[in-house]
């Protein structure tokens, strides 16, 4: 999905003001044998650091980092959903490393066109979102030729859905005491909020209230690299049609909430959400809206849901699993790219946080 060109189309119409889109074909005797997908990401200090007097960063800290990452870099890869969605090869007659090699020299053509046409310079390059597993990882190399640090970042939260689960009472019976009442008084908390699924004339009515929402939940990340356009759920939605879902929570006919799903194959992939601060606490909305993401892959047949990063102990709490994830990257600068690592462990900061076991 997340490398067809209607998806491509649909971010391009309503893509972050920050973010420019490469596309780079590697072809084999005239054959396109694979494809990657690469952002030039401007960083500035007031997308990347929202709300500083909660997060609590200090100045020092700020003006580090703003020494080694404001300003271009470069992302195979897609910043705006969790999960590796940037490349794809042809293993039976291109290697891993051959494509990899391609994938550099058209990163330093990228580079070098973007010094030409608008004189910025390429401070960062970065691969992002690999599983432990991924058999990336077997072209050490090639990354430690071109001098690329592997680092770790906030695991993907995924739940597998399993087979007996037939209708979503299935997984409640399946949740031990503790978790099912939790689930109840969740559910009893949601009060007479209601999940309604929004067509695209109705996301288009509610797009300022939606990006509102989104807001809400984006202001309060200690760290971001960028702002959804108030359009982008509208051209989602426009391009994906029924393999991407809008459902607004409604408290009798005012709308106070929202999330999203894309349809990916048997992947069931969360995306953006955002509520009224109102009722966030109150009503629940955030673990009700887990739940209904998962009851929604439940009754439609899909075998995970991802739940993606943030949050992991609420998203354990509901079944997800963490799955460790890694990102290659490097800086343009030899002596900043000697300290690069650290810093970058400090803008992903291990958190202290307690994995759930819901299940009997």
């Amino acid at each position: 999905m997340f490398l067809q060109s209607h998806y491509l189309k649909a971010l391009e119409e309503a893509s972050p003001d920050n973010i420019q889109w490469f596309y780079v074909g590697v072809f084999k005797d005239n054959v396109l044998v694979g494809i990657a997908v690469i952002q030039r990401v401007q960083l500035y200090l007031k997308d990347i650091f929202r709300q500083t007097n909660v997060s609590c960063i200090k100045t020092f800290f700020k003006d580090l980092v703003s020494k080694i990452l404001k300003g271009n870099i470069l992302v195979v890869g897609n910043l705006t959903h969790t999960g590796q969605h940037g490349v794809f090869f042809n293993t039976e007659t291109v290697s891993q490393s051959e494509f990899f090699e391609v994938i550099f020299s058209a990163l330093n053509d990228i580079k070098d066109r973007i010094k030409t046409d608008q004189n910025k310079k390429i401070r960062a390059i970065m691969l992002k979102d690999y599983f432990t597993d991924d058999l990336i990882h077997n072209s050490k190399e090639v990354f430690n030729d071109a001098k690329l640090h592997r680092v770790f970042v906030q695991p993907n939260m995924i739940l597998s859905i399993k087979p007996e689960w037939i209708v979503f009472e299935n997984y409640v019976n399946d949740l031990n005491k503790k978790y099912r009442d939790r689930y109840k008084r969740a559910r009893k908390k949601r009060n007479s909020i209601k999940p309604i699924e929004l067509n695209l004339e109705e996301i288009k009515a509610h797009s300022k209230e939606l990006h509102k929402f989104y807001m809400n939940v984006s202001n309060n990340a200690k760290f971001n690299t960028f702002i959804l356009p108030e359009n982008h759920f509208y051209s989602l939605k426009s391009q994906l049609n029924e393999d991407f879902k809008v459902f607004g929570y409604y408290l009798k006919d005012k709308l106070v909430g929202f999330y999203t799903l894309i349809l990916n194959n048997s992947a069931l992939e969360t995306y953006f959400l955002g509520y009224d601060e109102a009722h966030q606490y109150e009503n629940q909305m955030y673990l009700n809206m887990l739940y209904d993401m998962l009851e929604f892959g439940i009754k439609h047949k899909f075998k995970t849901v991802v739940y993606a990063r943030t949050a992991m102990e609420i998203k354990s709490s509901v079944g997800a699993e963490a799955k460790p994830m890694v990102v290659y990257l490097k800086h343009t600068n030899r002596f900043l790219n000697a300290i690069l690592k650290q810093v970058f462990k400090l803008m992903n900061p291990s958190q202290d946080w307690e994995e759930r076991h819901p299940f009997k």
